[in-house]
């Protein structure tokens, strides 16, 4: 067959990811206002001598680089989006910089812990009214900061397409995190300096810490599914309802995620007379706008 014949019948693994996504730009804007945060509160932690400050700040800073992640996995995938190496496109970019973000939450809720126990093991004195102040501010551009990669955000239990950007997922409960821990620094530096309770510093970096990896695992086990392939059940029961009219059974099916609300499936089938493979994936499209890339593999089944 004539190689431009045969292009009728080829098409491109892109599927929309050389697009600028809506998470990028938002991500973007975070970062800077993060690192401006993370230098001041880190310095004034340093001064006023609050562990809970110099956690919050320290732990701005490590979403700062999280953030960047984020940033560049969203830049990577669009620029590779057509790179012919990548077998279904570069969509699981998105889950891959999410679960990087995902580990690294883990790993600064360690750190947060350390910190903390060191903190009553060692007290320091707190310089109360100036601590408090900073992290006010921090609390205020953390909560702007989320509000806007959270603005049509999704809830947990949504299904639209922004609940499966992972990279921004990952991105959005960084800065919530940091939201949470400057709140809990406001709480401790006011019961500290009006009811003298010290130790219920270092007691909410605990506190935030055990927040923070529970937002962690979470998101951890999400994009792993995503990574490893995992069946999706309820897509499968879709294409189930499609296919299987009249004689025609499903032999084998396999159905994973190539990318945020993007997903690939093979399917084997059998019936005494199949249709064409192009009837069979009408059906399924139909039904499953998701479904972006299917394999149909008709089997016939004689009669006698």
């Amino acid at each position: 067959m004539h190689p431009r014949r045969l292009e009728a019948w080829q098409h491109d693994h892109v599927f929309g990811q050389d697009e600028k996504q809506p998470g990028e730009s938002r991500t973007l804007i975070v970062v800077g206002l993060t690192l401006t945060m993370m230098v001041w509160e880190i310095l004034a932690g340093i001064v006023y001598g609050s562990m809970a400050l110099l956690a919050d700040g320290l732990h701005m800073g490590s979403h700062a680089v999280a953030l960047g992640i984020a940033v560049f996995a969203y830049r990577y995938a669009r620029r590779n989006a057509g790179n012919k190496n990548f077998s279904f496109g570069t969509g699981k970019v998105n889950a891959l910089g999410g679960f990087t973000g995902a580990i690294l939450l883990a790993v600064f809720a360690l750190y947060m812990v350390i910190e903390s126990i060191d903190h009553f093991i060692n007290p320091v004195a707190i310089s109360f009214n100036g601590a408090i102040f900073v992290a006010i501010i921090g609390l205020l551009v953390n909560g702007i900061s989320a509000w806007i990669l959270g603005s049509d955000h999704g809830h947990d239990h949504g299904h639209t397409h922004e609940h499966h950007d992972h990279n921004r997922r990952s991105a959005y409960l960084h800065v919530l995190a940091d939201a949470l821990t400057s709140l809990l620094a406001i709480a401790a530096l006011l019961a500290g300096k009006y009811a003298g309770w010290q130790w219920l510093d270092p007691a909410m970096g605990i506190v935030g810490a055990i927040l923070i990896t529970r937002w962690a695992w979470q998101l951890i086990k999400d994009t792993s599914q995503v990574l490893l392939d995992q069946q999706r059940s309820e897509l499968e029961a879709e294409v189930r309802q499609a296919i299987e009219i009249d004689d025609t059974r499903i032999s084998d099916l396999h159905i994973w995620s190539i990318g945020p609300n993007l997903h690939a499936a093979i399917v084997s089938l059998v019936a005494h007379s199949p249709e064409s493979p192009a009837t069979y994936k009408q059906r399924i499209q139909a039904r499953c706008s998701s479904l972006v890339h299917i394999t149909i593999e008709p089997q016939s089944c004689p009669t006698t």
